[in-house]
């Protein structure tokens, strides 16, 4: 009786397992994509697409369509994507921490303050990877706009971390940290936080707005501040001051987009005080700035083509001015924030 009994007991145990088992595949319906796959079933694509990949290798069409009546095997709802973030989190002050990504020269860091204690910036560097953006030639060599910005977006992301900062850098080399040569070399290695970045400028810009959309869902804090750094390019006469962009409707982007041209206003004004700025702030519709959850800006450094703009992002030194002022905004704004205003 004790055998029957037992042998019951093991059918009931295998068929409940192969119960739950099923419930982890499923067949896509006409038209169905991975992303559209997995929100059917619950499943976040954010944190499970490169797992649902993983799990059903070798069966996929052309560029990772699904086959009508294949049975797919979906990831566990406990299963999360391991993102490449490397995000500073670290807000004590006095503490020395290191983040790989700034490279060997630059990768620990000091918290010199609490300033931006609570607040979480989104950091996303133009283009990169097959895309290089504006594209110049300056002294016989062709400089891009990407590695400008990426080294920008760099010295950005530690002079807000030094001030107490959670940093999430979107677009990541894993090779280039922070260079303090005057041409940057080029290369196609930048990911979005380890994903290969495509070539199709909306999948690209899609990429880039939903891991901020993802990261953003998760952070605790409530101020949390996205900005979009590029390199414009103009005729060669046209010589430009550093500009930025809010979306339409954002009153929040505005306030923030204005402090940074107040900002780098008083540092001109400081360091070059018969120079004058003239940089605007305008509101755009733009993908990044329509789609992402954060409130953002877009900043453009200058015209890759002019040769007075050229000075601006060449010289190390003068990219990390260019950081260290929009730290300043950044902290600015934030001190407004907390007051309400």
């Amino acid at each position: 009786m004790n055998r029957i009994y037992i042998i019951l007991l093991f059918l009931f145990f295998v068929s409940s397992v192969n119960l739950f088992a099923q419930k982890d595949k499923d067949t896509p319906r006409n038209g169905e994509g991975i992303h559209s796959f997995l929100k059917r079933n619950k499943r976040n694509a954010d944190d499970h697409y490169d797992l649902f990949r993983q799990l059903n290798k070798g069966k996929f069409g052309k560029k990772n369509s699904l086959l009508k009546g294949v049975s797919y095997t979906l990831p566990s709802l406990s299963d999360k994507k391991k993102t490449i973030d490397n995000s500073s989190t670290n807000t004590q002050s006095g503490k020395t921490r290191t983040y790989k990504l700034f490279g060997k020269d630059y990768e620990k860091y000091t918290v010199k303050s609490n300033k931006l204690k609570g607040a979480c910036f989104y950091l996303s560097s133009g283009h990169g990877g097959p895309d290089p953006g504006a594209v110049g030639k300056i002294d016989g060599y062709e400089v891009h706009e990407d590695e400008y910005a990426y080294d920008i977006t760099l010295r950005l992301a530690r002079a807000l971390m030094e001030e107490g900062a959670t940093v999430h850098m979107i677009i990541q080399d894993a090779v280039d940290g922070i260079r303090d040569d005057r041409y940057l070399a080029n290369s196609n290695r930048e990911t979005c936080m380890g994903e290969a970045i495509p070539l199709n400028q909306v999948k690209r810009l899609r990429q880039r707005s939903n891991k901020i959309n993802s990261l953003a869902r998760r952070s605790k804090e409530k101020y949390k501040r996205a900005i979009f750094i590029h390199v414009d390019s103009r005729s060669q006469n046209k010589q430009l001051d550093v500009f930025f962009y809010h979306a339409k409707n954002s009153t929040a982007g505005k306030k923030l987009a204005t402090r940074m041209r107040q900002t780098f206003s008083e540092h001109y004004d400081k360091h070059q005080p018969t120079r004058g700025f003239t940089g605007t702030v305008t509101p755009r519709s733009l993908y990044m700035l329509d789609n992402t959850s954060p409130v953002g800006i877009y900043a453009e450094l200058g015209n890759i083509q002019n040769s007075f703009d050229q000075r601006r992002f060449l010289d190390p030194n003068n990219r990390q001015a260019l950081a260290n002022w929009m730290c300043r905004g950044f902290i600015k704004d934030y001190e407004s924030w907390k007051k309400g205003n």
